[in-house]
């Protein structure tokens, strides 16, 4: 059972205002709210107070003359104007508390319209925003059941709604507000009933039910019935279900509620179609559509939904005003500063002309002064790389020539006396002189690589790794793409050395399981990565001045290319090179 009708409710700021009143002998109270006597009274007393600048007294006067209104003509655009004046008489008197609780009674009343509650909720934002800066909870509550009553209409029903309205239910027994408790326990009777739960909805209204009949609040009572009659209807009781539309009916008359008035209507044309009485149930159903048409055909209902947008069109007309008023003011000042400163910046530009001219010849000798340091780099970067390449080939040859030659020796010399040796000596003997001949062979070949020199950098890295995953438990990978031109010897070795700088790395302090080498060349571009899967490092937090770094960054600087570096703890290292061409080409031979 789906129900149409959201809680309604008429703001009970008006009882406050009027025992104020009483209080400050601002007005005395109507004995009727009927007829138009007592409007004219307090229209006449309104009069007096602003006359002698009693704004909070008329204020609060403006809020009793709503609520004259709203008993006299129901839902009705002279109750809206009559709140609107209390708002601006709040705000002239500069009560923030009177002036945002005026905004919770029109966001209240806005929402017996279905098309005004974009509006309502407006206003209640504005005083929630504002009440729970100063920390008044019973008037944020207020707020919240005010965009609860909302909510509830919207489709799909928000999920988290339920566990809003207990909260609020809660905080109102806290703070030990009567009548927010009571209606937010009749917004959760309203709620389950939407949702087809009729023992929580028959729970939650009846306890809602008893505190506003003690509180003697009509328009509460009501609609707590009204729930009722829904859940008897619910389980099929439609004879109960009338008898509760009935006590609801005559309060909502009482408080000239059209809403309410057609949805009882039509529920009770419901209830009877149900019992069989089809001459009720027409009755009713005619009820439904006269209080319909009484409330969304009147000009009162009309007037009151254009009443917000014909604010909103004064708003703007009057800020149009005064942005054509700023316009011409500072068309008079720029009239006005425009001779003065052209004739400032005609002296200006002068100025700047001789400035930039002097910027211009300091920014040229800066530039030539740093192309002759990068230059003076360049060469001392090249004398320090052909040193440490000569100084490896030299210890390399002599290793090879030397050394070699002499273990060698000692071997074929050993080789020819083995028969002299005790076998326990013989075995390790002939295995200490392999491996010291392999060592000085790997030696050499590290200092100055043969399959460098001899075949070209593809086939000495190919060596590289081949050796290295011999002699370690890390798998090394190496790939490469496109047809790699004949490069210069000292590119070559620079580029050999930087990968065997970060293979070195990575077999050291990676701890990775595999590392992968690829190379990448195209007639531009020559680009190099060195992966690894091991644990990584931080090298912005931590950024490395070893000197193993350093000569990577130097080699690489001196072919003009660039080098990053990309780690993540756990997740690896990542070394991406690029190098240009043109600078690693070999020079063509000279005839």
């Amino acid at each position: 059972m789906k129900l149409s009708l959201t809680a309604k409710r008429l703001p009970p700021n008006w009882v406050a205002a009027f025992l104020l009143l009483a209080v400050c002998g601002g007005f005395q109270p109507a004995v009727s709210a009927s007829g138009s006597a007592p409007v004219d009274s307090v229209k006449r007393q309104i009069r007096q107070l602003i006359q002698h600048k009693e704004f909070g007294q008329a204020a609060r006067a403006y809020d009793h003359l709503g609520w004259l209104y709203h008993q006299q003509y129901g839902y009705n655009k002279h109750t809206i104007e009559a709140y609107f004046n209390g708002l601006k008489y709040y705000s002239l008197l500069g009560d923030s508390l009177g002036y945002y609780n005026e905004h919770i009674v029109i966001g209240d009343y806005y929402t017996h319209d279905f098309f005004m509650q974009g509006y309502a909720e407006k206003y209640l934002k504005k005083a929630q925003q504002f009440f729970e800066r100063t920390h008044n909870m019973p008037k944020v509550i207020e707020c919240r059941l005010g965009f609860a009553n909302i909510v509830q209409q919207k489709v799909p029903m928000p999920k988290n709604l339920f566990t809003q309205l207990r909260e609020t239910e809660r905080l109102s027994a806290h703070y030990n507000q009567d009548y927010s408790q009571a209606y937010a326990l009749n917004l959760l009777a309203n709620t389950y009933s939407r949702v087809k739960k009729p023992d929580s909805a028959a729970y939650f209204a009846n306890r809602s039910l008893r505190i506003a009949q003690r509180l003697k609040i009509n328009w509460l009572i009501a609609q707590n019935y009204f729930y009722l009659g829904l859940v008897n209807q619910f389980r099929n009781q439609s004879s109960a279900a009338i008898d509760a539309y009935q006590k609801s009916f005559e309060l909502a008359k009482s408080e000239n509620d059209l809403a309410m008035l057609r949805e009882l209507s039509r529920h009770t044309a419901d209830s009877y179609s149900r019992l069989g009485d089809y001459k009720n149930a027409y009755e009713a159903s005619l009820k439904t559509l006269d209080y319909a048409n009484q409330f969304n055909t009147s000009e009162q209902t009309k007037s009151i939904r254009l009443q917000e947008l014909d604010s909103q069109i004064k708003a703007l007309a009057v800020e149009k005003r005064l942005v054509e008023e700023q316009s011409h003011t500072q068309q008079v000042l720029n009239s006005m500063l425009a001779v003065g400163l052209l004739i400032s910046v005609l002296g200006v530009l002068a100025l700047i002309f001789l400035r930039r001219q002097q910027k211009l010849i300091a920014h040229q000798e800066t530039v030539i002064a740093q192309q002759q340091i990068r230059q003076l780099e360049l060469k001392s970067l090249r004398a320090m790389i052909e040193g440490q390449e000569g100084e490896r080939s030299r210890i390399a040859r002599d290793l090879h020539d030397g050394l070699g030659i002499q273990l060698s020796r000692i071997k074929l010399f050993v080789e020819a006396h083995q028969e002299q040796f005790p076998p326990d000596v013989k075995g390790p003997l002939n295995q200490f002189l392999d491996e010291a001949c392999t060592e000085t062979r790997l030696i050499s070949n590290n200092l100055r690589p043969y399959a460098l020199s001899t075949f070209g950098l593809i086939p000495a890295l190919e060596d590289l790794v081949q050796k290295l995953n011999l002699v370690n438990q890390t798998t090394l990978i190496l790939e490469h793409y496109g047809e790699v031109p004949p490069l210069g010897n000292e590119a070559s070795v620079m580029i050999y050395r930087v990968v065997q700088e970060l293979l070195n790395n990575a077999l050291k302090h990676a701890n990775a399981r595999t590392v992968t080498v690829q190379l990448m060349a195209s007639s531009e571009t020559t680009l190099i990565s060195v992966d690894d899967d091991g644990q990584g490092a931080d090298f912005d937090a931590n950024p490395s001045t070893g000197n193993g770094i350093t000569n990577i960054k130097s080699r690489i600087a001196f072919l003009g290319g660039q080098v990053i570096w990309q780690s993540e703890a756990h997740k690896g290292t990542s070394v991406m090179i690029s190098l240009p061409m043109q600078k690693l080409l070999k020079p063509p031979d000279k005839a």
